[in-house]
């Protein structure tokens, strides 16, 4: 196969027109697609979803009402209360209040291209930060989940479903990668918050244990 970055003679942002050939080509899709709003120069607005997902903060147990630590959460308890809302409704972010939204569209990216996400500036003015995780693997399938977070201390700040609110960026790579499946791949965004991969390397983290992970899992280079 031809690279796509040979095609585009080493650019490394993709802009509007070589977006739309990928498109067209069938290399990058998404689902609802794209409408002629969210193309911008060298991004692409993204829409928000119907679903929110707010921290839940106390839980009722046999020892009484108790505050719920997310380290510690049980398996089988949620620690996020899921909103799924219908079309004409919306969602008030109150003051200081964080939650967690997501996409409207699902996207797949090919091994070739990665994205990074960004806030829309319109967002930021309204007092919201959009805590962006920011990079977006190649070879993802699925929708986003968005941390957002109200800025302001006593205003209330509408949310609807279907407005533009963060944009992504392509970076064509220099070659092309191994898939590595994020734990949310193709999930549903209501999976709850996953913990590291790896829960060796968090065991040591937390036992102030750092060197053994650099002296136990730090490659060996080729001389």
């Amino acid at each position: 196969m031809d690279y796509f970055f040979v095609i585009i003679e080493d650019m490394s942002i993709l802009v509007n027109g070589e977006i739309k050939k990928l498109l067209d080509r069938g290399d990058l899709s998404f689902k609802p697609n794209l409408d002629k709003f969210q193309f911008q120069q060298h991004s692409v607005d993204l829409r928000l979803g119907f679903t929110f997902m707010v921290p839940r903060l106390w839980d009722l147990v046999s020892e009484g009402r108790v505050a719920l630590n997310m380290k510690k959460l049980d398996s089988k308890k949620k620690g996020f209360e899921v909103i799924t809302l219908e079309e004409k409704q919306y969602f008030e972010v109150l003051p200081g209040e964080y939650v967690i939204v997501s996409t409207l569209e699902q996207m797949k990216l090919p091994s070739f291209l990665m994205g990074v996400l960004y806030p829309r500036s319109s967002v930021n003015r309204r007092g919201l930060s959009l805590d962006l995780t920011g990079i977006i693997d190649a070879g993802y399938e699925g929708s986003l989940i968005v941390p957002v977070r109200n800025n302001t201390r006593t205003q209330t700040i509408r949310l609807y479903p279907g407005e533009r609110f963060c944009q992504i960026v392509f970076h064509c790579l220099s070659g092309e990668v191994e898939i590595k499946k994020s734990r949310y791949h193709k999930k549903d965004v209501t999976v709850e918050v996953l913990g590291e991969r790896s829960k060796t390397e968090m065991e040591l983290v937390r036992k102030g244990r750092l060197r053994e992970v650099k002296s136990r899992y730090v490659p060996k280079r080729k001389k």
